[in-house]
Parts: structure tokens; sequence; C-alpha cells
């Protein structure tokens, strides 16, 4: 056998040595969506299911997750997700942020954007039936002005 066709798995094995960083900010149980807005058990799953793993400080990581270069892609869709809306640290924001990720979420849903076609494939819990998208945009149009939900809290 050819010495260079045993670099490649070589590469491929040291290169499984460098993992993205996982690490986050920790925030208060008490300011998560979930517990600020309790929604109803249906709607709760639901958040779980298509939408905390990427956009909250609760992560599930898959076997798959910790294979180099897979685990770099998932890391940093992970982060975008977060940066753009921590369900974790709701009840830090101010209420015009709530509002305005409320509207954002509802518009997400409402165009298929998301949960991701690249998630729900290998997570079949995150495929959202139609009613199960309507219960999520009904909950998220419920935090907006004009809705029934709690609109949350200021900043502290």
């Amino acid at each position: 056998m050819n010495k260079k066709w045993l670099i490649l798995p070589g590469l491929a094995l040291v290169a499984q040595v460098f993992q993205p960083d996982r690490s986050v900010q920790a925030n208060d149980p008490e300011h998560d969506l979930i517990t600020v807005t309790s929604p109803t058990a249906e709607v709760q799953d639901l958040l779980r299911n298509a939408c905390y793993d990427c956009h909250s400080d609760r992560t599930t990581y898959p076997w798959y997750s910790y294979i180099t270069p897979v685990n770099f892609w998932m890391q940093g869709h992970i982060d975008h997700g977060r940066a753009e809306f921590d369900m974790s640290s709701w009840g830090r924001r101010r209420a015009k942020w709530q509002r305005h990720k409320a509207k954002e979420s509802v518009e997400m849903l409402e165009e298929g954007e998301m949960p991701l076609p690249s998630y729900t494939w290998v997570h079949p819990q995150a495929r959202l039936t139609d009613a199960e998208r309507n219960a999520l945009m009904g909950f998220f149009k419920g935090l907006m002005p004009g809705g029934e939900g709690e609109e949350g809290k200021e900043e502290r």
C-alpha cells in the first residue's frame, strides 16, 4: 500500500483533537423564555424540540457533533442562532427587543425558514406540522403588542 494513502486517515484522526468552543454564558433559568412566559405544555415541547438547540444555552449535542469538520459547522450555526435570539436570556431583555424577536419568529415560521432544513433533516422531532407551526406562531404573536401574552420585563 502506498504511504500517501496512510497520510489522509492520519490527518483525519489528528483533526479530531481540534474541537470548537462549546462554552456558553450561563443564564439564570428564571430569565428563560419558557419560565417567563409560561406557555402551554404543547408549546413548551415545540420550543424545546424545534428551537432550543440553537437558540438557548440548553443545546443537546448529538454524537456526530464531535466529529471534525462537522463540529465546527454545527457550532457556527449554534453560535449564530444564539447571537440572533437567545431564548435563555428572554427575561433580561427590554420589552422592545422581546416584541421584535417575537415578530421575527412569526415571520421566520410563516416563511418556513425556521427550523432550518439542515436541522430538521437529522432531528425529526423538529419537523413541524402546520398545526404545530400555527401553535408556535400564535404563541409568539401573543408576545407582541395587541396579543394576549405577556410583553416581558424590562432589562435589569
